[in-house]
């Protein structure tokens, strides 16, 4: 299912996703959402950005020849299929030793980082009537060696929430030093 969905992608913006794709691999930042929303709606990026993950650590874990990925890739435009080519043969090496230290990374989850918008919806007619504010909170959290993106949107109670457990948080982590 990748292929239609990266199809979608016009092929010189292909090269920046696979980069992308890729650091987060490396263990850097995932493309965001709110950069391709223009091109995908939600259910599309999150199939898209597992599966374009997937592919590229079966191509680059398997050490797959440019034939095999281009195989793989049959149903793409020229295009597309060169810039993904290019984005894994460039970044082979890195590649190797991210997967590397994938399979020797502790299970454990760590914050990244965080970025957040805040807006009024107007999809609801309810919300929207209200002017409810909605806080949407991006955060890249590192679980068992590699970034991933988790997107929360909540309401002024759901922030006020959060806020409190992470100050009691921090309170047992300044106890416990």
């Amino acid at each position: 299912m990748m292929l239609p969905l990266l199809a979608k992608l016009p092929a010189d913006s292909c090269p920046r996703f696979i980069h992308r794709v890729i650091d987060g691999i490396c263990g850097r930042a995932l493309p965001r959402f709110r950069d391709y929303g223009n091109v995908w709606n939600l259910v599309e990026w999150l199939e898209l950005l597992e599966e374009a993950s997937a592919f590229v650590k079966h191509a680059s874990g398997k050490h797959l020849s440019d034939e095999e990925i281009l195989q793989l890739l049959d149903g793409l435009s020229a295009p597309h299929q060169e810039a993904v080519l290019n984005c894994l043969k460039g970044r082979k090496e890195e590649l190797k030793w991210a997967l590397i230290e994938k399979t020797n990374a502790v299970s454990s989850a760590q914050l990244q980082d965080f970025d957040w918008q805040l807006k009024l919806p107007l999809s609801s007619d309810k919300i929207a009537f209200l002017q409810t504010p909605l806080l949407n909170l991006d955060l890249d959290v590192r679980e068992n060696g590699g970034l991933k993106p988790v997107s929360i949107e909540m309401d002024k109670e759901e922030l006020q929430t959060l806020i409190h457990s992470l100050e009691a948080a921090n309170k047992v982590v300044l106890q416990i030093k």
